[in-house]
């Protein structure tokens, strides 16, 4: 649904309930149809049908031309706003200071560990990859997540956007740290078109980071 239909759809089902099915009659169009035919049940659907979304499949990168040294990293972080299981959108053309969540579609999991999960994946496929617990020197990667959200442009226009920083550690030495911003454009004005643009952005974000931890290998192995 649309982060309006969305909206409406659970105002309407508490008032229909609430007044006896009264406020079907005074919903606009295809929601009052809509209403009328489920009632009350209307309610109890929208609580029992929460849709559940993760990346999907991901996207095959091209192949190194060496293998990349070998990092050690650690869960993706997040700040508290992100730290949940919601989708979040910006309605940006009405508020751009605003974030909403949308009522009956959620993620699988917080976006932090979906993106741990993409991001380890991608670089077990590059080169290794360690957890943190190895006897081996190998230098820290560390992602936070800044943002990560379905953001309209207009009533029927939105992309996903996702703001993370890298940072790559030896010991106490910064080797290297970088800002990125992928975006993808969303299919659907609604939650499903968010997952999918927010999803695409993240393969975007695991390309654009494995090619720049290719370039700070010379500079690692120092």
């Amino acid at each position: 649904m649309s982060p309006r239909i969305d909206r409406l759809l659970s105002l309407a089902a508490h008032r229909s309930c609430s007044l006896g099915g009264g406020a079907a009659a005074h919903a606009p169009g295809m929601l009052a149809a809509v209403l009328i035919v489920s009632g009350c049940a209307l309610g109890t659907l929208a609580a029992g049908s929460d849709l559940r979304y993760d990346f999907g499949p991901a996207t095959s990168l091209p192949a190194p031309a060496a293998p990349l040294q070998a990092v050690t990293f650690v869960d993706v972080r997040a700040p508290r706003a992100l730290d949940s299981n919601a989708i979040l959108y910006r309605l940006s053309y009405v508020d751009p200071r605003r974030t909403a969540v949308y009522a009956h579609s959620h993620w699988t999991m917080p976006p932090a560990l979906l993106l741990t999960q993409r991001l380890r994946a991608a670089l077990a496929a590059q080169g290794a990859v360690l957890a943190g617990g190895e006897a081996v020197a190998a230098p820290l990667l560390t992602v936070d997540l800044e943002q990560f959200e379905q953001v309209f442009d207009a009533e029927g226009q939105s992309h996903g956007v996702l703001t993370a920083r890298a940072t790559l550690m030896r010991g106490e030495r910064m080797i290297a740290q970088r800002t990125f911003v992928a975006r993808a454009p969303a299919r659907m004005p609604n939650a499903q078109g968010g997952v999918g643009a927010l999803a695409q952005a993240s393969d975007a974000f695991v390309a654009q980071l494995i090619a720049w931890l290719e370039m700070q290998t010379p500079i690692a192995a120092r």
